[in-house]
């Protein structure tokens, strides 16, 4: 798993997939499907879209990585899991072909969910890239719709260490003469998406604001994670899109029944008030930064931190974000990829965060609870491994 082991469980090409997809079949070409890729938001993303369809009477299947407390969040269909009958049974049947191709985890992944969404009959399908877009395992897929949320640094090990080269991974997923639409319209990286557009002639949308100014401020409101305009702006268009007519309030619906319709986690999660605590699994400097806005503007009291991080982040990218105001709680998810929590303390020294270190999730939280006044605001984040030990 690239999740737990990092760079040397990624497997960068399709064979594999192309192999287990036609063995089986090749379910993918069997339904709809809306292809999504990008750096940050693309989960965001991909469950407003799918929340957005649901309101409308859409079956809709979500495949997202990586999970939080279940590997069946990765699979649904709406708001339900996959079955844990249905993975025993895919991987029983198909046991001796896993065990000939030898694919990853990744791979054996997305060939369940687009094996159960085919025999689901999914009227649209949903599918978050893993990383990057064009050799990522979902790319297989033949979609009516690819979206790019945008583009910033993570996983340059894999994906470059340009925005450029970055960007031309993620446009790997623009397929021939299926439209796409790009979330952010950025200088930088917007002739990557252009030529790859022209080449393959697959239309090109930059998403637009489809609401009055009015609207807008009436659904940010009303949302728990306001600071997801974007990705609020990108959903809507791409819902504008596919259903050619599409309401203000009907995004306020697929907006306030998001958890309700898709399950969705993990970002601006609140546990709990009194002392108010907050998770979310933004992890790199374009995803913390909005989120680290949020925290101050929301703390009447003093600000509380539990960070964790996994042992490949460049801390320097992310640690002069945090505030120095805060107190920190360092500590460690239980993964093999878990940076030490004593080796972050010191390094969060140098950008003048002080705190202290904890071997564990549960005991860097209780120990914050324990200082926590009833203003204060405890946050929990770094990874969403440490998120998950939370939820």
């Amino acid at each position: 798993m690239y999740q737990r082991e990092g760079k040397t469980a990624f497997k960068k090409d399709l064979k594999n997939i192309r192999l287990l997809c036609k063995a089986i079949g090749n379910p993918q070409d069997k339904f709809k499907s809306i292809h999504i890729a990008g750096t940050n938001g693309k989960g965001s993303v991909s469950h407003l879209i799918a929340s957005g369809l649901i309101q409308r009477g859409f079956k809709v299947g979500l495949y997202t990585s990586p999970h939080y407390k279940d590997f069946r969040e990765r699979i649904k269909i709406g708001n339900t899991f996959i079955s844990q009958r249905a993975v025993q049974s895919f991987v029983n049947e198909h046991y001796d072909l896993i065990t000939k191709i030898k694919p990853s985890f990744f791979e054996i992944t997305v060939a369940i969910a687009f094996n159960y969404f085919a025999k689901q009959e999914v009227d649209v399908a949903i599918i978050e890239t893993g990383l990057g877009g064009r050799l990522d395992s979902t790319n297989v897929l033949k979609p009516e719709l690819s979206v790019i949320t945008n583009i910033s640094f993570d996983h340059e090990a894999m994906l470059g260490n340009t925005l450029k080269k970055i960007a031309n991974e993620k446009a790997g997923i623009i397929k021939r003469k299926t439209p796409v639409i790009i979330g952010e319209y950025q200088r930088k990286v917007s002739s990557v998406f252009k030529q790859r557009a022209k080449k393959v002639e697959a239309e090109i949308h930059y998403s637009k604001i489809i609401f009055s100014k009015k609207k807008w401020k009436r659904i940010a409101t009303k949302a728990t994670d306001a600071h997801q305009l974007k990705n609020f702006q990108t959903a809507s268009y791409v819902l504008y899109q596919i259903l050619k007519k599409y309401r203000s309030s009907d995004f306020e619906k697929a907006v306030e029944n998001l958890h309700q319709n898709t399950y969705f986690i993990g970002r601006w999660h609140k546990i709990q008030d009194d002392p108010k605590i907050i998770a979310d699994s933004a992890h790199n400097p374009s995803g913390l930064k909005p989120i680290l806005k949020k925290l101050r503007k929301n703390t009447k009291g003093k600000l509380h931190i539990v960070m964790g991080f996994v042992n490949d982040k460049r801390l320097s990218k992310v640690l002069h974000l945090f505030p120095e105001e805060a107190e920190y709680y360092f500590t460690k998810a239980k993964i093999p990829r878990a940076l030490d929590p004593k080796e972050l303390q010191l390094v969060a020294k140098h950008f003048n965060l002080f705190g202290s270190s904890h071997t564990s999730v549960r005991s860097a939280l209780n120990a914050a609870k324990r200082k926590a006044q009833k203003d204060d605001l405890i946050f929990i984040g770094g990874s969403i491994f440490v998120v998950a030990e939370i939820l």
